[in-house]
């Protein structure tokens, strides 16, 4: 089983960056795959990006070129770094496991100001 919790999320102006993190409760090495997704109020969750544990990545059209996902194993964390955000980025923002079983995280709250 793994527990994840989400952090970073905040209230930023369009064009700022944010680092969001999510941090497991035990190694990430065994982890397939990891991902964001993000919800905006009224529709559905999305993928956001995603990486496998070999490093390769996987974006959203809407994101690519502003957000990198990495992931970081002797911290058991990934991590988004999000640039040049925009207020459609505005989302709870949730992390995803797979193992085989799939896991959530519980969220936090990017909000970009026009």
């Amino acid at each position: 089983q793994v527990q994840l919790v989400e952090s970073g999320g905040g209230l930023v102006q369009a064009g700022g960056s944010l680092r969001l993190s999510c941090a497991a409760s035990r190694s990430i090495v065994g982890i397939n795959t990891m991902a964001w997704y993000r919800q905006a109020p009224g529709k559905q969750r999305t993928l956001v990006a995603s990486i496998t544990s070999a490093g390769l990545t996987n974006y959203v059209d809407s994101v690519k070129g502003r957000f990198t996902i990495s992931r970081d194993s002797a911290k058991n964390t990934m991590y988004l770094q999000m640039n040049s955000l925009k207020p459609e980025d505005t989302a709870v923002y949730y992390c995803k496991a797979v193992t085989g079983y799939v896991y959530w995280g519980r969220g936090t709250q990017v909000t970009v100001s026009s």
